[in-house]
């Protein structure tokens, strides 16, 4: 499937909202309640980036979200990526990585110095995001929390996402 990335546009958030929603419907690791983050970070102005992937009739297939985060030793321009959502017909086609390709490119020229997940750290550690026991997210399997850096050093201590995560 040929593909555009843009940011997201006004216009878009009922798309983006849909597309969520029926991305994560049947995934087992998920709670139902990605398209109501995205929701909500947009609506606290915590959605530093919004990028949408559209189809040649200009559809979104797909979304990538980025936001900030809080490390405990005070390390600032450091942010979340989550949730990445590709409409479930067009899954395994390239669109998530092409998004989170595109996003880190532009996280980093927004002056991000890293970026942390939550995810399957063999598809992740494609992109370079690697598990790394000193930055930590207490929950979830120590694994699947992941982290980029794009600037300086690695971070230590406990992270944490914006309000939207809920």
């Amino acid at each position: 499937m040929s593909i555009a990335i843009r940011p997201e546009q006004p216009g878009d958030e009922r798309a983006i909202h849909a597309l969520t929603e029926a991305a994560f419907r049947d995934m087992p690791y998920s709670d139902g309640d990605e398209q109501h983050v995205v929701d909500r970070l947009r609506s606290d102005g915590d959605l530093v980036l919004s990028l949408v992937a559209t189809n040649m009739d200009e559809a979104i297939v797909g979304h990538i979200a980025f936001s900030p985060v809080t490390i405990s030793d005070g390390t600032p321009n450091w942010y979340g990526l989550g949730p990445v959502s590709v409409i479930p017909s067009a899954q395994r086609g390239g669109i998530g990585a092409a998004l989170i390709e595109r996003g880190i490119a532009d996280m980093r020229e927004l002056g991000a110095r890293g970026i942390v997940l939550l995810g399957d750290p063999e598809y992740y550690a494609r992109f370079g995001f690697e598990h790394d026991p000193q930055l930590a997210y207490p929950g979830p399997p120590a694994a699947y929390f992941q982290r980029l850096v794009l600037e300086g050093k690695a971070p230590t201590g406990r992270v944490g996402y914006a309000p939207g995560f809920g």
